[in-house]
């Protein structure tokens, strides 16, 4: 789909112009802002909260990144916490219909053309005081997906900042896989801080509501909530149709766990 610096798609909402496009493949990120209106969020807070109370009591499939002698430990105490609940959709029909959202969509297929897949989605969770760090990573370290082009948006429920956890991006990075460390005192993470940068980093700040996209290869971080403030996210992974596994050499199939989202013909 062309656009223009005034273009509007088939389902009257603004699809991405010329220049952001272009700012995407050339930084490997970019930082949209606000898409979901106010009364969306309300429901997706309600709905996110929910989920992660059924968490705690042991009803849902949620592990807390920032431990590693127990992937499970989730005890809302002073430890460490970053909660990461994979494929939420599946098991919450308000973020099953959020996967689906026509506007993110809209943006998505201007960067990967209109037939776009998923490949999975996660709720990442950073409580007050106490949320834990991600490292600087490249998602497709972790993924081993091949053509590695694929897009990630990340989605906020609260208004983020450095200090509880906003997106922190190193502009260019996408443009090489590198080869990640074992992240200390973690058989989870990778962590490839000795080798990065700092200086280059951009730090997304956004308002509830708002999203930033970014490349599979692109350099990106979070770091520790230490405010009196929750950070909600959803990251939702798009990929398109014919990505291969690295690691089987396979096609990823599409099915109820990666479905299609949006077809044209």
């Amino acid at each position: 789909m062309q656009t223009t610096e005034s273009a509007t798609n088939q389902t009257g909402y603004k699809a991405l112009t010329q220049k952001q496009v272009a700012r995407f493949w050339e930084d490997g990120y970019l930082i949209v802002g606000k898409v979901l209106n106010d009364d969306l969020i309300e429901r997706m807070r309600r709905e996110y909260d929910a989920e992660f109370a059924l968490a705690r009591s042991g009803e849902r499939p949620v592990r807390n990144l920032a431990v590693d002698d127990d992937a499970h430990d989730h005890d809302e105490g002073e430890r460490q916490e970053m909660l990461q609940f994979m494929q939420i959709s599946e098991h919450n029909l308000h973020f099953h219909k959020l996967t689906y959202h026509e506007r993110i969509l809209d943006i998505i297929e201007d960067l990967l053309g209109p037939n776009i897949q998923l490949f999975h989605n996660q709720a990442l969770y950073k409580p007050p005081h106490h949320g834990g760090p991600i490292f600087w990573h490249q998602d497709n370290a972790y993924w081993q997906c091949l053509p590695a082009n694929l897009v990630s948006c990340w989605l906020t429920l609260d208004d983020v900042d450095l200090r509880n956890g906003a997106m922190q991006f190193i502009p260019g990075s996408h443009l090489r896989p590198m080869i990640h460390d074992q992240a200390q005192g973690s058989d989870v993470l990778l962590d490839m801080g000795k080798q990065v940068d700092d200086s280059q980093t951009v730090v997304a700040d956004l308002p509830a509501g708002g999203i930033t996209l970014h490349h599979c290869q692109t350099l990106h971080r979070t770091a520790p909530n230490t405010t009196d403030r929750q950070r909600r996210a959803y990251a939702i992974h798009f990929m398109t149709p014919g990505t291969k596994s690295m690691r089987t050499a396979e096609t990823i199939a599409v099915s109820f766990s990666h479905p299609m989202l949006r077809m044209r013909v």
